[in-house]
């Protein structure tokens, strides 16, 4: 995941490889509430990791629920209907998954409880469940707003001989809050009236579905009168899978149809889920079809590659598909006219108005947008030099995340910037990582920035700093020379044989984690981070790299490390040999002395007592050398920005190369 202020996506062109979703987020905290509330132990499988699945694992586990985890299985011993505690504070997040159907339970199981979330969850409407549960006699008080969280239970007089009578306009939650609740309180039958228009019915068609599995087979009259039957009881069905996300499974059908096919590879693959899935928006593959894509499902995958280009515009009535149908306003930007997406009144209560944030941001990029109470119009800019480059807005709102990401296959090749890109955590903790495994871009429009300079100026520690501010691959040149040097030693092979050297250097198993450094054996992956950071390593490492057998020999190591989403590379020559091309180029340099004396702090946390003026003798030699030598000699490129970090504290370097990259940028 990315857990940075931004990310910045450079322009993409081709997909296409296999993609496996996480779990849905409807199914996930449905079944795991439903194992909390029945006989029996559940075992989950394919559970989703999201920001909403541990509010609700948090929640069960404080009201006395066991949970055991493993990976993406989680095994739930079942409360049986009966709590064990009954006085709590829980916290909610952003998750109406969790918020909505933990307080209809608890309001019927009796307590006293507080649940509450983020602001932004307290600016979600829960009045018309709230309005419901009061039906039934549950004591329930507005502790902010009238009609908002945080609220406050309190045991009750439960009634249950009338029908109990829910707005359906709103959210499908409180629908699916009370149907899930209810069968806890079933002595006899209970009826439910829906008032209104129900939105959102492929999510009330999950929470049946999934009623069912738990032993709880409801009785449905249309979609505006739902039985529980009187004596209904939550029974585990022992075992069950998670299916794949299909609202997730979205951007990659878009993907799909927006991208060219990526040399060798004809199409998006997405694994877990296909044309049997019991959730709604699994009908996006119609709307993408009407856009033009071509769409080949089995019961558990989906292929999908471009077919109709530019895509054509359509329009629709989304009511069947709210969440994913925000994929298709960016797939707009790629059509032939306007698209209009219509009763979508639903987005205005979700995360954030995605009505209004969708139009935005949208306008940015240089669509015309007509928002609507319940629709959208978006007409794409006319030509490729009508696009713009933005910075998209996020509102905490992972689907607003992950359906701008698409807006780098733009024609006029512009990256775009996602603000605040965790948000995707809700439901898709990897999101960008799938995006990056599957997408291409020229190679010349992945970002590189250099971070050039001699022995001890602190050039290793800038540029893995610099690295992890902006999200993009870190590579420590220095290292392959060290690892040269280090695997032809342990080869038996001289280092003064050129020739020898470089042929081990060619094919270097290497891989950088973080500060961690992997080579790879035949049994498994050794960590040689500490070996090769001795002094002893970086002399050898001086040693073969005066050969230009092995620097030529590593060229095409190092310039493989350049993919999505960008790179910083630190070394001697990576703006003047290996990257001469970087958008940015830093000469990092501190005098002689200074960097002795860094040194000598470093040698002497680890018990070497060498003295500063040795230090700085070794020093001005290995500058000489590196400065000396016929093959790339050390030295600044002509474009580069010279970083003098003698007086600088590593903060005030860091902050100066994220300046000076801002001003390369086009937003």
């Amino acid at each position: 995941m990315y857990d940075i202020e931004y990310l910045d996506i450079p322009p993409l062109t081709q997909a296409g490889g296999t993609v496996c979703l996480p779990g849905s987020k409807s199914i996930s905290n449905r079944v795991l509430l439903l194992a909390a509330l029945s006989h029996g132990q559940t075992t989950v499988h394919d559970l989703l990791a999201s920001d909403d699945t541990a509010v609700m694992l948090t929640a069960l586990e404080q009201l006395g629920c066991t949970v055991v985890q493993s990976g993406n299985t989680a095994v739930i011993g079942g409360l049986g209907g009966q709590l064990v505690q009954r006085k709590a504070a829980l916290f909610m997040g952003n998750a109406g998954t969790a918020m909505r159907p933990l307080t209809a339970a608890l309001a019927l199981l009796g307590g006293e409880f507080e649940l509450s979330g983020v602001p932004r969850m307290h600016e979600r409407p829960i009045g018309d469940l709230v309005d419901a549960l009061r039906q039934l006699g549950c004591a329930i008080d507005y502790l902010g707003n009238e009609g908002f969280p945080p609220l406050r239970l309190r045991p009750g007089v439960l009634k249950l001989d009338d029908a109990i009578r829910v707005r359906g306009d709103v959210s499908s939650q409180f629908l699916t809050a009370l149907l899930m609740a209810l069968p806890l309180v079933a002595q006899q039958a209970i009826r439910i009236e829906v008032v209104g228009e129900l939105i959102s019915r492929p999510y009330i068609e999950i929470t049946l579905n999934l009623l069912k599995r738990f032993g709880i087979q409801v009785e449905r009259e249309g979609w505006q009168r739902f039985t529980i039957p009187a004596g209904s009881q939550y029974q585990s069905p022992g075992e069950i899978h998670v299916e794949a996300d299909a609202s997730s499974a979205s951007y990659f059908i878009a993907l799909g149809a927006i991208a060219a096919c990526a040399k060798g590879i004809n199409d998006i693959k997405i694994m877990g889920v296909g044309a049997d899935s019991i959730q709604g928006d699994i009908r996006f593959i119609e709307a993408a079809r009407m856009m033009g894509a071509k769409i080949d499902s089995t019961p558990n995958s989906l292929q999908i590659s471009r077919g109709a280009w530019p895509l054509k515009a359509i329009d629709l009535d989304c009511n069947h598909i709210p969440d994913a149908a925000m994929t298709l306003a960016v797939m707009a930007l790629y059509a032939d006219g306007t698209t209009v997406l219509r009763n979508i009144a639903s987005w205005r209560v979700k995360e954030t108005d995605r009505i209004a944030a969708m139009a935005c941001e949208l306008q940015k990029l240089g669509a015309t947008v007509e928002e609507g109470a319940d629709y959208l119009k978006i007409t794409p800019p006319a030509q490729a030099g009508a696009w713009k480059p933005a910075v998209i807005h996020t509102y905490d709102d992972h689907r607003i995340a992950m359906c701008f990401s698409l807006a780098a296959f733009n024609p006029a090749e512009l990256p775009v910037r996602i603000l605040d890109p965790k948000c995707v955590a809700k439901t898709f903790p990897d999101y960008f990582e799938a995006l990056f495994s599957v997408a291409q871009a020229q190679t010349d429009q992945i970002p590189v920035i250099c971070v050039d300079g001699p022995t001890a100026s602190g050039k290793g520690t800038l540029a893995a700093l610099t690295a992890h501010r902006l999200g993009y691959h870190y590579l420590d040149s220095g290292a392959l020379y060290r690892l040269s040097a280090f695997a032809a030693l342990r080869a038996g092979l001289s280092l003064d044989d050129g020739e020898a050297v470089a042929r081990i250097a060619r094919s270097l198993p290497v891989r950088f984690k973080g500060d961690r450094i992997f080579l790879a054996t035949e049994e498994a992956e050794e960590d040689v981070s500490e070996t090769i950071r001795t002094e002893i390593a970086g002399m050898a490492a001086s040693r073969v790299s005066a050969h230009p057998q092995v620097r030529n020999a590593l060229l095409d190591l190092q310039r493989s490390f350049r993919q999505l989403p960008g790179l910083v590379a630190d070394g001697r020559d990576m703006g003047t040999v290996v990257f001469p091309d970087a958008a940015l180029k830093i000469y990092l340099t501190a005098s002689a002395l200074h960097r002795a004396e860094r040194r000598h702090k470093q040698l002497i946390s680890k018990g070497n007592t060498i003295t500063i003026a040795a230090i700085q003798q070794a020093l001005e030699a290995r500058d000489q050398r590196d400065m000396s030598r016929k093959a790339a000699p050390l030295k600044p490129a002509e474009d580069a920005k010279l970083l003098d970090n003698s007086d600088l504290t590593i903060e005030e370097s860091l902050d100066q190369v994220i300046d000076w990259w801002q001003g390369t940028r086009p937003f």
